[in-house]
């Protein structure tokens, strides 16, 4: 099993960077209150819009920012490529994963999520404030890997039988299956794909690391395969990639554009039932 999530009693203060990520899909201004409220003392905050995805762009809900926009991120919080940083939100949420898996993307590996979320922070006695934090701007260069991104190319090649990869949808049954769609504009999914739905990862509202979780995964896909995972825009895919690291699969990569992404073209074909 891979260290990706850590709890609460396994953190440090001490040298740890921290990354204030809540969020709420339904209010784009509720995480940034919460954080001018209180968070813990020295975190910086990541907004999921502003910070997390270039919502000026066409591909998807929540694309990906560009790396020049990421490095600067970086930069402006501090963080060099070595350093230890906990990344949080409410717990059991999709935001601190995708604040993870873009520093995994860039190369800050000694990088983890809060399992239990900010509110079991400052319970636990974790020093909080309203202070807003001035990191040293740093001069960090990302490390850039690859392996773990799935550009639309990619996953165009996954579908035509040119890589060996598994795609694995991480919405609901109901969409997936083209049942219902409440968000984007055409039912249905990636041909191919897979299905396990994000919301199963979880139990009383915590991701749920118990060996249920890896016999489940493994009832759908292979460990020893590749697997690129998928959601709607690309942000509740991002708990099901960072589970399957957890659980020890070695090959995986997101799809950050994501269905949203994949039918945005009019040529696009999806399949449903």
């Amino acid at each position: 099993m891979a260290d990706v999530f850590i709890s609460i009693k396994d953190i440090e203060f001490g040298e740890t960077k921290w990354i204030d990520t809540r969020f709420s899909l339904q209010d784009a201004e509720a995480g940034k209150r919460k954080y001018i409220e209180s968070h813990v003392t020295g975190a910086v905050y990541w907004d999921l819009e502003d910070d997390l995805s270039d919502m000026t762009k066409s591909n998807g809900r929540h694309p990906l920012p560009e790396k020049a926009a990421l490095t600067e991120l970086f930069r402006k919080s501090g963080l060099s490529i070595g350093d230890h940083i906990v990344v949080y939100d409410d717990g059991g949420s999709p935001f601190a994963t995708r604040a993870w898996w873009l520093l995994q993307y860039a190369g800050f590996k000694n990088s983890f999520i809060v399992l239990e979320g900010f509110d079991a922070l400052k319970e636990a006695g974790f020093p909080v404030d309203e202070g807003i934090p001035k990191p040293v701007k740093t001069t960090v260069s990302p490390e850039w890997d690859e392996t773990i991104h799935a550009p639309r190319r990619f996953v165009e090649e996954t579908v035509s039988g040119e890589t060996a990869s598994i795609l694995l949808d991480a919405r609901s049954a109901e969409r997936y299956r083209g049942e219902q769609e409440p968000i984007d504009p055409i039912a249905g999914r990636i041909p191919g794909a897979l299905n396990f739905d994000w919301e199963q990862l979880k139990i009383g509202g915590l991701f749920n690391l118990d060996e249920g979780i890896k016999e489940q995964l493994h009832g759908i896909v292979n460990p020893a395969v590749e697997v690129t995972v998928y959601c709607g825009s690309g942000v509740t895919a991002a708990p099901l990639y960072a589970m399957l690291k957890q659980q020890g699969y070695e090959k995986v990569r997101l799809y950050v554009g994501s269905y949203s992404d994949w039918i945005s073209r009019e040529e696009t074909e999806v399949e449903r039932g």
